[in-house]
């Protein structure tokens, strides 16, 4: 008997975990140190002067994200080959009452990453629908749908980590309810290995 099937099509893999520890003492001084070592202005929101923190700081954190990263990788990305996939850059971003993030990709990075450390009541991320742009320029209003939504929203909290492909559209809208900084820390990661195939001409080898 022929049924009717509806097939969902190249899904966009969004990666949501949380840390079950607090931050410990020593953590929430380095953060303190990081914030005072300077903060970049950018529209709405700041980030840190320093966007290597991992590099010296938050050392049992940047584990933490390393181990979800590998959970990514061996469930959504799946490689052949033996690749290392690590974090490069890494950086704070405070947001304050009402503030914003406008809406990026990050170029130069596989996965990307944001851990939040401090929220409010109705933080958010949005994620954008890259097809939407794909589409022809005919507007139908519609009821809520998963195959036409142009944006998913994703209530964020203290201790949730989200990792995503780097090319994904994404951005906060000011909250109307925020009374207090928001701090998040966000990273980009690439690989080491070897890529493509000698005798096919597409070897890349990343050292």
């Amino acid at each position: 008997m022929n049924e009717d099937i509806i097939h969902n099509l190249f899904p966009v893999p969004v990666y949501q975990t949380y840390r079950e520890s607090g931050l410990d003492s020593t953590e929430k001084k380095e953060i303190e140190d990081i914030v005072d070592e300077g903060m970049i202005p950018n529209l709405n929101r700041y980030y840190t002067n320093n966007s290597y923190i991992f590099d010296t700081k938050l050392k049992n954190l940047k584990e933490f994200c390393e181990q979800k990263v590998k959970s990514y990788v061996d469930e959504i990305i799946r490689p052949k080959q033996d690749l290392e996939f690590y974090i490069t850059q890494s950086w704070l971003n405070v947001t304050k009452p009402g503030g914003a993030h406008q809406t990026h990709a990050h170029n130069n990075s596989i996965i990307s990453g944001a851990f939040y450390i401090r929220t409010d009541i109705g933080q958010t991320i949005t994620c954008y629908n890259i097809h939407k742009n794909c589409l022809p320029a005919i507007e139908i209003e519609q009821l809520d749908s998963p195959w036409g939504n142009a944006s998913c929203i994703f209530p964020v909290t203290d201790g949730q980590l989200m990792l995503f492909p780097s090319w994904l559209s994404h951005g906060v809208t000011p909250n109307p309810n925020q009374t207090k900084d928001v701090i998040s820390l966000s990273f980009n990661t690439f690989v080491r290995g070897s890529l493509g195939k000698y005798h096919e001409l597409n070897q890349l080898i990343l050292q």
